[in-house]
């Protein structure tokens, strides 16, 4: 049985045959710990001072973003990161400046600490990021996760916490910006509930349904609730939703977007998959990536990797994908030039491509933990919902 969350995401399937070893992580965040894997073309000078320094920062109990913001409130450091990790983990990544300078602190604070790695001649991309590597507690597994061995086999769904996790919201207020119905994307936003959400949170958005109750919610709203503290001031102050979409952060604008694109995906996945499309090796006329990340045709190739359409505005329809994406898009009402918004062209979204499969290499499984690689954009979640099958993925600390 697929847990009822996994379908409001899109996901509808399990890959793998095996009966899941059950369990719970994350007890505790040294349950949970993850690294960032870098290309090994970098070069760090750890003598020179000319150019951007790199530093490692290490978190516990923070997420990325509110760590850098703290980091350059405390300190007056601008940090730029290659990706993002949670809170609710004992996380690595690299960071570095924004601008050359010569400055290079090493900082310990209690939720996180930096330390200098060396310097580059130009600020690091994202795609010099090439995956993470993770080493998990499952508190309580069966001995099911020491028969898994179908690491190679597990599909690339987007995971629980693109979609908000306990509140699976995100791609709903991205649809109905791509619907241009941005009053309903506040109402999302500051009401949408879900039975898998806090009690208190569900009776403050229970009380900001009614618009009447705006000032009062905003004297009560906790911090964590940042995003919805900003539209509720414009809503109050301008009762433009337009207004009150803009204040939002553009990162945080653009993810909406992103999140019902990656829900289109795994719906795409899981409708492929139902209808027995090969997904781990690419067929003649497929769309793939090679070693080196670029797109192209297959060209029997073993280093090339299936990719299936992440639709945008300039969607490619010659896939054998087409048929379901068509499908979907037509269940959605939308078409792909939906997703190029003259209102807001901001959030607009060419689309592109992303693996089928997930790549999980250095797999490992002792005392309980489970270790493994997987690459980038793809989520450590979605192997573990594959090893652990869970009832509740919630519960069990999905």
């Amino acid at each position: 049985m697929i847990p009822k969350i996994d379908s409001e995401i899109g996901i509808l399937f399990y890959a793998t045959k095996s009966a899941g070893c059950g369990g719970i992580i994350r007890k505790e965040n040294k349950d949970f710990f993850v690294s960032e894997i870098i290309s090994k073309k970098i070069h760090f000078n750890t003598s020179s001072d000319s150019g951007y320094t790199v530093y490692k920062l290490k978190k516990n109990g923070i997420d990325t973003t509110h760590a850098l913001s703290d980091i350059f409130q405390r300190h007056g450091i601008r940090l730029k990161s290659l990706g993002l990790k949670d809170a609710s983990a004992v996380t690595e990544q690299f960071v570095f400046t924004t601008t050359k300078r010569k400055q290079c602190f090493e900082i310990n604070e209690s939720k996180y600490s930096l330390k200098k790695i060396g310097i580059v001649d130009k600020q690091l991309s994202k795609k010099e990021m090439t995956g993470n590597h993770f080493k998990i507690k499952i508190d309580g597994a069966s001995n099911e996760l020491y028969k898994f061995e179908e690491y190679d086999k597990i599909l690339n769904f987007y995971g629980y916490q693109r979609f908000g996790s306990r509140r699976p919201v995100t791609h709903l207020i991205g649809r109905s910006l791509i619907k241009k119905n941005f009053a309903n994307a506040i109402e999302l936003l500051l009401s949408f509930t879900s039975k898998y959400d806090k009690p208190e949170n569900t009776a403050l958005r229970e009380m900001m349904a009614d618009k009447s109750n705006y000032n009062d919610a905003l004297k009560i709203i906790p911090g964590s609730m940042d995003l919805e503290k900003i539209a509720l001031k414009e809503m109050i102050e301008h009762g433009n939703p337009v207004a009150a979409i803009r204040n939002l952060p553009l990162s945080i604008r653009r993810f909406f977007v992103q999140s019902y694109q990656s829900y289109i995906f795994n719906r795409t996945l899981s409708m492929a998959f139902e209808n027995g499309e090969e997904l781990f090796t690419p067929q003649t006329g497929d769309v793939c990536y090679d070693k080196h990340s670029n797109l192209g045709k297959f060209e029997n190739d073993p280093l090339q990797r299936l990719s299936i359409p992440f639709v945008g505005y300039s969607y490619y329809k010659k896939t054998r994908f087409n048929y379901y994406i068509e499908k979907i898009l037509k269940d959605e009402g939308i078409i792909p030039k939906d997703f190029f918004s003259k209102e807001m062209q901001e959030i607009s979204n060419e689309g592109g491509f992303r693996n089928s499969s997930i790549k999980c290499s250095d797999y490992m499984a002792q005392d309980n933990t489970v270790s493994f690689s997987v690459s980038r954009g793809s989520f450590a979640t979605i192997v573990l919902r594959e090893i652990m099958k869970p009832e509740n993925p919630l519960f069990s600390g999905f």
